[in-house]
Protein backbone atom coordinates (compact mmCIF):
# COMPACT_ATOMS: atom_id res chain seq x y z
CA UNK A 1 0.00 0.00 0.00
CA UNK A 2 1.42 3.46 -0.99
CA UNK A 3 1.59 6.24 1.48
CA UNK A 4 -1.61 8.56 -0.11
CA UNK A 5 -3.61 5.05 -0.47
CA UNK A 6 -3.39 4.62 2.84
CA UNK A 7 -4.18 8.81 3.90
CA UNK A 8 -7.26 8.93 1.49
CA UNK A 9 -8.74 6.22 2.87
CA UNK A 10 -8.03 7.21 6.21
CA UNK A 11 -9.23 10.44 5.67
CA UNK A 12 -9.73 12.57 9.08
CA UNK A 13 -8.57 10.18 11.14
CA UNK A 14 -5.65 11.57 13.06
CA UNK A 15 -2.50 9.70 14.60
CA UNK A 16 -4.07 9.04 18.23
CA UNK A 17 -7.25 7.30 16.38
CA UNK A 18 -5.48 5.40 14.24
CA UNK A 19 -3.23 3.83 17.42
CA UNK A 20 -6.33 3.07 19.10
CA UNK A 21 -7.62 1.28 16.18
CA UNK A 22 -4.64 -0.54 15.86
CA UNK A 23 -4.47 -1.86 19.23
CA UNK A 24 -7.85 -2.86 19.09
CA UNK A 25 -7.20 -4.92 15.98
CA UNK A 26 -3.94 -6.23 17.69
CA UNK A 27 -5.67 -7.32 20.96
CA UNK A 28 -9.13 -8.60 18.89
CA UNK A 29 -6.78 -11.16 16.39
CA UNK A 30 -3.25 -11.37 17.66
CA UNK A 31 0.03 -10.80 16.78
CA UNK A 32 0.07 -14.24 14.91
CA UNK A 33 -3.46 -13.42 12.96
CA UNK A 34 -2.26 -10.66 11.25
CA UNK A 35 0.14 -11.01 8.60
CA UNK A 36 -2.49 -13.68 7.48
CA UNK A 37 -5.06 -11.46 7.83
CA UNK A 38 -2.94 -8.62 5.60
CA UNK A 39 -1.72 -11.30 3.19
CA UNK A 40 -5.48 -12.12 2.58
CA UNK A 41 -6.24 -8.75 2.46
CA UNK A 42 -3.21 -7.91 -0.19
CA UNK A 43 -4.23 -10.68 -2.41
CA UNK A 44 -8.06 -9.41 -2.77
CA UNK A 45 -7.04 -6.19 -3.64
CA UNK A 46 -4.73 -7.40 -6.10
CA UNK A 47 -7.10 -9.58 -7.59
CA UNK A 48 -9.76 -6.93 -7.55
CA UNK A 49 -7.33 -5.01 -9.53
CA UNK A 50 -6.82 -7.22 -11.89
CA UNK A 51 -9.97 -7.95 -12.82
CA UNK A 52 -10.91 -4.38 -12.88
CA UNK A 53 -7.97 -3.75 -15.65
CA UNK A 54 -9.19 -6.80 -17.54
CA UNK A 55 -12.79 -4.78 -17.86
CA UNK A 56 -10.88 -1.64 -18.98
CA UNK A 57 -9.20 -3.66 -21.64
CA UNK A 58 -12.38 -4.88 -23.03
CA UNK A 59 -10.90 -8.71 -22.10
CA UNK A 60 -11.52 -11.22 -19.31
CA UNK A 61 -8.99 -11.83 -17.10
CA UNK A 62 -7.30 -15.71 -17.12
CA UNK A 63 -7.84 -18.25 -14.86
CA UNK A 64 -4.15 -19.07 -12.45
Amino acid sequence: MTATFVLGILGGLGAPEIIIILIIVLLMFGGKKIPELMKGLGRGIKDFKDASKGEANGSEPENK
